[in-house]
């Protein structure tokens, strides 16, 4: 399909995550680890690559050292190919020294990179959602329609309509009303499919609505028309709506399995998903593989275990451990503990420290964690309990003085912290 050599691909690599804090605290979003050995973003790079989409560009703005030093050593397409996988950071200009105001503005900022390249289509992307499109079925929808903006779309609950841009489509797909968020019940009723349209779109009587997946394709021409009103700062709330009487807009409904990583609670989740006997997403698809940085490390060493129902990434040690419903991410160590419904993301190397200090990498003789996520290089001592008996919600340990956090019920321990022996959290 040659018409993949005519599309670029614009990653948005977000904002400050705040929602997904502590998880954020030293790494954007795309960054955070996933499923034991992946990051956010090889999502939707790995979906470029696998739809014949070998020109991306990936925008970045808040705590990016990460997330660049990841694509920079993952994705090399070598010289004998056209294809790149780069950084556009956000810079400041002669005509701005501010920070990126929306999804919009990034794009309109970053679009004079894309000059030189013989491009007519931008396929523009989020750098936090986990699910497998093949984009090719959206290219070809788009040019069949002669479209000038296809919004990937999904169908919702009534109760999901305040967190998505919900639209109203015809019987041809085109669209003709956009509301971002809409709370009033009398424009959510009248966005409602009806009945006869459930099998063309996908939607029935538990999700009537059709809700925008922030995966946008624009022709180059249209784009930058759009755009040139710097006052529009975001997709969702400003450039569709305004787009709808001029443009022809159309929608692309998306039947698999997508997640919004907005969250803990949804990033916990997603990632304990992968657990199950049939989940909903896997990473287990030869055709349509998820790459990621290959980091050639050791098969994985499990010595007197029982493990149920988990995942465990290579290079782990394990030994004299209970592991039921949980991820194990690389390099992780776990000596003689009980972990259930745990997503330990692991560690970036190898402890070389002696026996004796106090407390090792990885997680301690006697120690039990529930409901939890451990993130990278925390060192856990022994007979340590994370059970969170008071079923608290919410709770900022930086405030309190203690080395971890609650959202969502969910006890997180942040990268690199020192849990010693004997705590209770």
């Amino acid at each position: 399909m040659t018409f993949v050599r005519n599309v670029i691909s614009i990653i948005l690599g977000g904002g400050r995550g705040t929602r997904l804090f502590p998880l954020t605290h030293v790494r954007s979003k795309p960054a955070v680890p996933l499923g034991g050995k992946y990051r956010l973003v090889d999502i939707p790079i790995s979906n470029c690559v696998n739809s014949g989409i070998n020109k991306v560009f990936v925008v970045t703005q808040y705590n990016s050292a990460s997330l660049n030093r990841h694509v920079n050593q993952t994705y090399r397409f070598g010289i004998f190919n056209e294809g790149f996988v780069d950084i556009l950071a956000a810079e400041q200009t002669p005509e701005s020294g501010s920070w990126f105001a929306g999804t919009a503005d990034a794009v309109r900022r970053c679009e004079r990179h894309l000059n030189g390249y013989q491009v007519d289509m931008a396929l523009i992307l989020s750098g936090d959602q986990i699910y497998r499109m093949d984009y090719r079925k959206v290219i070809e929808q788009h040019l069949s329609n002669q479209a000038d903006l296809t919004v990937c779309v999904i169908p919702v609950a009534v109760d999901k309509a305040g967190s998505f841009g919900v639209l109203r489509m015809g019987r041809d797909g085109r669209l003709s009303e956009f509301h971002e968020k809409p709370s009033d019940p009398a424009v959510i009723e009248r966005l409602k499919l009806p009945p006869e349209a459930y099998a063309a779109f996908g939607g029935s009587a538990e999700r009537p609505l059709m809700a925008s997946m922030g995966i946008y394709l624009f022709n180059l021409s249209a784009l930058r028309e759009m755009l040139e009103d710097e006052e529009k700062i975001d997709f969702g709330k400003d450039v569709i709506p305004g787009a709808l009487d001029r443009y022809r807009v159309f929608g692309f409904p998306f039947d698999g399995y997508w997640e919004d990583i907005g969250t803990i609670s949804a990033f916990y989740t997603a990632n304990l998903d992968l657990t199950k006997r049939e989940p909903e997403f896997t990473f287990f698809d030869s055709q349509f593989p998820i790459y990621t940085h290959p980091r050639f490390l050791p098969a994985s060493r499990i010595r007197n275990c029982r493990i149920e129902e988990s995942v465990v990434a290579e290079g782990c040690s394990i030994f004299d451990a209970r592991i039921g419903s949980s991820i194990i991410g690389i390099r992780s160590v776990i000596r003689d503990a009980d972990l259930d419904g745990t997503l330990m993301m692991g560690a970036d190397y190898y402890d070389e420290s002696p026996d004796s200090l106090d407390i090792r990498l990885g997680v301690g003789g006697g120690t039990v964690i529930r409901r939890a996520i451990v993130d990278k290089n925390a060192r856990i001592g022994r007979n340590v309990k994370v059970l969170n008996p008071q079923r608290h919600t919410h709770f900022n340990g930086d405030v309190q003085g203690q080395p971890y956090y609650i959202r969502d019920g969910i006890v997180i321990i942040p990268k690199d912290s020192r849990i010693p022996d004997g705590t209770e959290i």
